[in-house]
């Protein structure tokens, strides 16, 4: 299972009735969505070679096209319980100020349109899901989307994943 987000990538730079796409995906019970510009690809999920030393969420390196990136489980690194790989679970391979990196997530759920109305500020709430990662709420049909930050999450410090400067 193998998608390319470049098709996505070219609809995203038109004005899409002033709304911006987003790749919803689970996590848990909850929802989620990562704006689609930073998504390379998805893949189904396959064995990653552990890293000494790495923090738990962080499964490990694959080699993607000759390209060894570094793979972090969401539900591990947002304390969602035990980590479970089945046919859903796919790796979102992102490319964040040109590095690119693989985030281990329970299903994809669709690309989704929202309008800027129909994203809600970020509740006040303490959560194993830091608020300064949140952009918002997206709202949809009944459906929630905690829309991540994902350029600052990927980049913090705590995740250990890039370096002061972009890589070469």
């Amino acid at each position: 299972m193998q998608a390319d987000a470049s098709g996505a990538e070219a609809r995203a730079g038109q004005d899409l009735d002033g709304g911006k796409e987003y790749l919803a995906f689970k996590l848990g019970a909850e929802e989620y969505g990562i704006d689609i510009l930073k998504v390379q690809e998805i893949r189904g999920y396959e064995a990653v070679t552990r890293v000494a030393n790495a923090p738990d969420f962080i499964k490990g390196v694959i080699n993607l096209r000759g390209v060894i990136i570094p793979v972090v489980d969401m539900r591990i690194k947002f304390k969602l319980g035990e980590a479970v790989y089945d046919q859903f679970t796919v790796v979102i391979i992102l490319n964040i100020n040109g590095r690119v990196m693989g985030m281990v997530v329970d299903a994809v759920s669709d690309v989704t349109i929202l309008t800027p109305d129909q994203i809600k500020p970020a509740p006040d709430m303490s959560s194993s899901f830091d608020p300064k990662y949140m952009m918002g709420l997206g709202v949809l049909d009944g459906r929630m989307l905690i829309l991540m930050d994902i350029d600052r999450l990927m980049t913090s410090s705590e995740m250990a994943l890039m370096d002061d400067g972009p890589a070469a």
